[in-house]
């Protein structure tokens, strides 16, 4: 339904789709600090640093203020300006509200969040209009430069460019909550949105019993979803601000092809997290739900296999890769803090799902499941082993985690041990758990862990996975390095 010719064409003829990818915590400013840094939430501990809303979940009524864990020259930006000698340029929203030494680490640097229009120097201004105008600035005065060396070529930089839209996020202390552009108003108007299978009453009364009507995700359910009319509304302004960030991308790119770059240049696109539009009867994101945790990504890359361009790719990508797959390719080993992987091996040769990898740098011991990790090495073993999955296969499983926001009835915590077949969930605060049949049970409505006369094969498989979360969960949260 929702018109990105873009977005389609980038995926369809240039580049290769992941329709897998995943976020390991599904929120914008932790999801956009994994980004930053290439590790998991448990590792770079930011959230709302400041807001004193953010609860440890041993002590319901002690507020912990978390803050940024990682040095703050070991960002991909601090990284990819000084030690690979590129241009950095951040525009849109950064998501954090520390400071990580943005004039020291970047070349250009503009902030917008939390707006949709606002006067801009006199003028009412959206704000993907302005991400697209400070992103064609950056690129303007990158080209600009380099063209002035013309006559010497090692002064030239390549550069590197993080346009993070605020887009489609909803301007949340509002009741229209979404604010397209005036002209994107045409779009949609003869189109009527799906209603989601599992956005029903029986859905909702299945979430487990302390999701009540003070919870945040069944609270913005009553603000976008919870009558026809209002639902069809909610979701055209919606989608027209998707189609509104898919003419920007189409704007960037042609830039890049006017300055002469777009073939040599890697591009990502992706989002920090997924969202509920009314399925399980709630809205937003938070939970361990294929819905909530499950985020675009696509992929150009002049380095990628010809066989593979225009593929689909359905291994378990995550945003801890992302990080690992930028600074490879400009030359830099992912730092031994980053958890995740170079994206790049499942493309630049011809790969197929559940095949060897073309490369490895590591061993490890296989076993029968072919799931399992080796036991962590001690400190300072001299093996990497921050990757859920073999040195030679890429992974089959991964560990989601989001902590207590403000209380346990608002946005209580969530776990989860996410395969292709099934999803383990544990929800901390109430010490309860489910199990879901992925193949059989898409929407994720019927808990196996609830269900009457269990089969041998079910328990089975909680046992096993009970173990397993357990085991990926520690490796999460260890600090080895």
């Amino acid at each position: 339904v929702v018109q990105t010719p873009n977005l389609d064409r980038l995926a369809r003829e240039e580049g290769i789709r992941f329709a897998e990818n995943c976020v390991t915590t599904s929120i914008c400013w932790i999801s956009r600090a994994t980004l930053y840094s290439g590790m998991y939430f448990a590792r770079h501990k930011f959230e709302m640093l400041g807001r004193g809303r953010t609860d440890s979940g041993q002590q319901q009524q002690q507020k912990q203020q978390m803050g940024w864990e990682p040095p703050k020259n070991e960002t991909i930006y601090a990284l990819l300006r000084h030690h690979a000698g590129y241009k950095v340029g951040h525009v849109g929203k950064l998501g954090l509200w520390v400071n990580i030494d943005q004039q020291k680490h970047m070349h250009f640097f503009r902030n917008d969040d939390g707006w949709h229009f606002k006067k801009v120097r006199g003028v009412m201004t959206h704000i993907t209009k302005k991400n697209t105008d400070d992103a064609l600035k950056f690129l303007h005065r990158h080209h600009k430069n380099n063209n002035d060396n013309v006559d010497d070529s090692s002064s030239k930089k390549p550069f590197f460019l993080n346009v993070a839209y605020f887009a489609t996020h909803a301007v949340d202390n509002s009741k229209e909550q979404y604010f397209p552009q005036l002209e994107s108003m045409k779009l949609y108007t003869n189109t009527t949105i799906p209603i989601p299978p599992t956005a029903t009453t029986e859905a909702w009364k299945k979430m487990p019993y302390f999701f009540g009507d003070y919870n945040e995700g069944r609270t913005r359910y009553r603000w976008r979803y919870d009558e026809p009319d209002k639902h069809q509304t909610m979701m055209k302004n919606y989608y027209r601000m998707a189609t509104e960030v898919d003419a920007s991308v189409g704007k960037l790119l042609e830039a890049l092809k006017r300055h002469g770059v777009y073939n040599e240049t890697l591009i990502i696109f992706t989002t920090d997290n997924g969202n509920f539009h009314a399925e399980h009867g709630l809205a937003d994101k938070w939970y361990p739900h294929q819905e909530s945790i499950k985020v675009p990504l696509i992929i150009k890359d002049p380095r990628m296999d010809p066989a593979m361009v225009g593929t689909t790719n359905y291994d378990l990508t995550l945003n801890i890769d992302l990080a690992p797959t930028i600074l490879n390719a400009a030359g830099l080993e992912a730092l031994p803090t980053m958890m995740g992987r170079d994206m790049s091996v499942l493309y630049r040769t011809h790969y197929e799902e559940g095949r060897h990898l073309p490369t490895t740098t590591t061993t490890t011991t296989k076993t029968k499941t072919r799931r399992y990790l080796e036991p962590p090495p001690q400190p300072h073993g001299g093996r990497h082993h921050h990757h859920t999955g073999l040195a030679d296969e890429w992974r089959t499983e991964f560990f989601y985690h989001h902590p207590t926001h403000t209380s346990k009835n608002y946005i209580p915590a969530s776990e989860a041990l996410v395969r292709k077949d099934y999803k383990y969930m544990y929800w901390p605060d109430f010490r309860y758990e489910e199990l879901f049949d992925l193949q059989q049970d898409p929407g994720e409505v019927n808990d196996l862990v609830r269900q009457r006369n269990k089969t041998q094969r079910v328990r089975a498989i909680l046992d096993e996975m009970r173990s397993r979360f357990l085991e990926l969960k520690d490796w999460a949260h260890r600090d080895d390095e």
